[in-house]
């Protein structure tokens, strides 16, 4: 009996171990699960569909994957800026000028080799420092000299655009800002601030002034702004809208498909799917899916007014690469945009003949009931 007792001592201590270990593997598979699953806009948007095509009895949608056009390949956004006569200057015979320097940096191998933001920096210290330099070679009697490199000034203001665009809209820094950020947070736009905007209202603020003729530059400032608008959220916004767009579209599908089978309410009938469905539509739709799409908007309005300001300041020296591109994406951001409103009207439509009309932000006759619990 001592003897029994003494293993049944030592079985429990085993089985509390085991117990413990189930638990463990449980919790841990609960976690993998957890993180399988999809979380934030896109478990909305699946929620909502699913609830959407149980209520009208209708085949569920899948939601197709949704792309938006690239930019154009770097070199098809890179212009070609003539270097003038200053390549075979005698760099010695500008002693005395300021602009000797910027010359000889310009010219030197790695001015050859600079990034197109240098190159821009550049220039403009030279159209700033070269008119004292041209009035000082008269003065010394070095007409011809004098000439040169005020027919190198009138060059590169002419290309000043073209210098600017270079070094933004055609940058890596701006084609950055077009990529969609690995691992964005599910939350976007909740996460975005004023940063990039402020940044690139700051260069459009450099670029309206060096075309104005008040070439001053900061260079170390103006390498600054240009790193925040890479890590701007332009393609993130890009991306969200498109597979908002494309939720949208599945919405609809499932809509007209329960539309093709005829008026869900008619005289005198009104089936319980009628008050199921405008509470789902408040519950998933409204509260679920419109305060994103309305933060997308806002923010849509927040980042495309200073690259198009930009743009448009630069509209005599765009590639056309990139002005059919620019195009195509403010006529697709648009047409993204308005997925929400589009799916709006559906719902309108589908739920007129039950005497519900939908207002806005609001859908009349939603009830207590729960959403298709």
């Amino acid at each position: 009996m001592p003897l029994n007792n003494a293993k049944g001592a030592e079985a429990g201590p085993v089985l509390r171990y085991n117990a413990h270990r189930a638990a463990l593997a449980l919790a841990l598979l609960a976690a993998l699960m957890a993180g399988c699953s999809k979380s934030g806009p896109d478990a909305a948007f699946e929620e909502y569909l699913a609830r959407l095509a149980r209520t009208l009895s209708t085949a569920p949608a899948q939601i197709a994957a949704g792309s938006a056009a690239p930019l154009p390949a770097p070199r098809e956004l890179h212009l070609e800026i003539q270097p003038g006569n200053l390549d075979a200057l005698d760099f010695l015979a500008i002693s005395g000028c300021a602009v000797q320097i910027t010359i000889g940096k310009r010219n030197s191998s790695l001015g050859r080799l600079a990034r197109d933001s240098q190159r821009l920096l550049l220039e403009l210290e030279y159209l700033q420092l070269a008119p004292a330099c041209i009035d000082y070679q008269r003065e010394q009697g070095e007409d011809a000299l004098a000439d040169t490199l005020e027919q190198a000034w009138k060059l590169k203001r002419r290309q000043l655009p073209a210098t600017i665009f270079n070094a933004t809209l055609g940058s890596s820094e701006y084609r950055q800002f077009w990529k969609k950020t690995p691992g964005t947070n599910a939350d976007y736009p909740a996460d975005t601030g004023s940063t990039v905007i402020a940044s690139m209202q700051a260069i459009n603020e450099h670029a309206r002034r060096w075309l104005a003729g008040d070439f001053s530059a900061d260079n170390r400032e103006f390498e600054i702004l240009l790193g925040e608008v890479a890590t701007g959220d332009g393609g993130d916004l890009l991306q969200a809208l498109t597979a908002q767009d494309a939720a949208m579209a599945a919405a609809n599908r499932i809509v007209a498909a329960r539309v093709d089978k005829g008026p869900l309410c008619s005289p005198g009938i009104r089936p319980a799917a009628a008050d199921i469905l405008a509470n789902v539509i408040r519950k998933y739709f409204v509260e679920g899916i419109q305060p994103r799409a309305a933060a997308l908007n806002r923010r849509l309005h927040q980042l495309l007014p200073p690259v198009s300001e930009l743009e448009q300041m630069l509209a005599t020296a765009l590639p056309p690469s990139y002005q059919a591109w620019s195009e195509q994406r403010d006529s697709k951001l648009l047409e993204l945009a308005q997925a929400p409103r589009r799916h709006v009207q559906l719902l309108q439509d589908i739920q007129r003949p039950c005497g519900t009309n939908p207002g806005q932000g609001h859908w009349s006759g939603a009830g207590d009931k729960s959403a298709n619990e």
